[in-house]
């Protein structure tokens, strides 16, 4: 007998997680990209999996492989652009894919504004 309580998706789901600056090249400058992503989205279908988990692709200065934001509303150019990014979510959910992107809030460039705002005073409003 089937449960009538809905469970999540994402319990018991197969995820790929796709570390986006290793994970392949479209363009040949050696950083693997959304693009290469989106051509590779047929294969990842193909293992069966339910959803793919993608790396931090946002702006960063890249002291920390991405982790390190600097803008969270910015695709990094070295991975592409947002038309590329909606471009990849377009095709997952073709594919029957879910896709979760990795929120790193805690992780911030020290040239994101608030970083910043909180060194200048230790009475500051961002200082704690």
């Amino acid at each position: 007998m089937v449960s009538e309580i809905r469970r999540e998706w994402w319990r018991g789901a197969m995820i790929y997680q796709v570390y986006l600056p290793s994970f392949f090249d479209s363009d040949g400058d050696g950083w693997g990209d959304l693009r290469g992503l989106h051509a590779q989205l047929p294969h990842i279908a193909s293992l069966g999996v339910d959803a793919i988990w993608v790396s931090p692709f946002y702006r960063s200065p890249m002291h920390d492989f991405g982790y390190d934001v600097s803008d969270y509303r910015a695709v990094n150019p070295l991975f592409g652009a947002l038309a590329d990014f909606d471009a990849v979510v377009t095709r997952a959910h073709q594919l029957g894919l879910k896709v979760v992107v990795d929120q790193v809030w805690s992780h911030t460039a020290a040239d994101y504004p608030w970083f910043q705002e909180s060194c200048v005073s230790r009475t500051g409003p961002k200082a704690d």
